[in-house]
């Protein structure tokens, strides 16, 4: 993060969590499979964390951006 970006994630997060690499990619190929939607390694890292149970959100509405489509699936291998 730049010296723009990281005071303010200082000020606003509650929280920073990692997910793992195969959490990423179970979550990318999920994505495209059941919703039918391309999105990059970047893109998926709050589903993931949810999905992957990271992030614990039970009986909660959550809202979750996902974004970017610059993928190369030939790279990839699915579950």
């Amino acid at each position: 993060m730049g010296k723009l970006t990281f005071p303010l994630v200082l000020h606003y997060a509650d929280d920073i969590v990692t997910v793992s690499e195969e959490a990423i990619r179970q979550t990318m190929f999920f994505m495209w499979e059941r919703m039918k939607i391309v999105v990059e390694p970047t893109g998926v890292l709050a589903a993931a964390a949810l999905l992957d149970g990271v992030v614990k959100a039970e009986n909660a509405k959550v809202g979750v951006i996902v974004s970017g489509g610059n993928v190369d699936f030939s790279h990839y291998e699915s579950s």
